[in-house]
């Protein structure tokens, strides 16, 4: 597994998000055993979990885009990385029976651990360390 490789892992993944991807090609990035995810609603585990929260997501949020700020990888031993990411994250959501959508704007720090797995460098640990608000963001 290359720095490069796990960038692009990194890359891909926000990309396929703000394209709200069908969870197929979504879940190609996911490790197939122990995977762990930790958002600020609760922390999944394995791909049938991310499978329920990513239907949700995507029929919550519109017009997102993620801007990556940093990403650092750390060789964690053979076929293993630990990342550090930081991505800013805008959205739109609109929750019944508001008359308007809301923008929010997020700045997220994470930390991650990928490993290659069947060829491809895939995400085994996802946490989301902190949700840093912009100025005049909605709450989530």
């Amino acid at each position: 597994m290359t720095e490069a490789e796990v960038r692009r892992l990194v890359r891909e993944w926000y990309e396929a998000l703000d394209r709200h991807d069908p969870v197929e090609k979504v879940a190609v990035f996911l490790a197939n055993e122990g995977l762990v995810m930790k958002f600020p609603e609760g922390t999944l585990h394995g791909l049938d979990d991310f499978r329920g929260w990513y239907d949700t997501v995507i029929n919550r949020f519109f017009d997102e885009v993620h801007e990556l700020k940093a990403v650092d990888v750390t060789p964690a031993g053979p076929g293993q990385a630990d990342v550090r990411v930081v991505v800013n994250w805008q959205a739109r959501i609109w929750d019944r029976p508001a008359p308007r959508s809301a923008w929010l704007g997020f700045d997220a720090t994470q930390t991650w651990s990928v490993v290659s797995e069947d060829g491809a460098v895939r995400i085994r640990s996802y946490v989301v360390d902190a949700l840093d608000p912009m100025p005049g963001s909605a709450s989530l």
